[in-house]
């Protein structure tokens, strides 16, 4: 895409190259979340039906938030950068 510069700007050339933005994937900003120091954390899988069958001490560990591992991190970090 090629658009030309708007006025007023005097560090800009006539026309110049707009790369498209970048979008954040929604489905894994709603999944994970970014801490203070930058690791990404996720709610753990299976807290959600089927309680009965588990013990009282898995259940509360499933209540619990658990960090993405080392391999998923740069992965997931690219698409929430948007």
């Amino acid at each position: 895409m090629h658009f030309a510069c708007p006025k007023g700007i005097n560090e800009c050339v006539e026309t110049r190259w707009i790369m498209p933005k970048m979008k954040t994937r929604k489905s894994v900003a709603k999944r994970f979340k970014v801490t203070g120091t930058g690791k990404l954390r996720r709610t753990a899988a299976g807290g959600s039906h089927l309680l009965t069958g588990k013990s009282r001490k898995r259940k509360n560990s499933l209540h619990q938030e658990k960090s993405v591992s080392k391999a998923d991190q740069k992965r997931l970090a690219r698409c929430l950068q948007g």
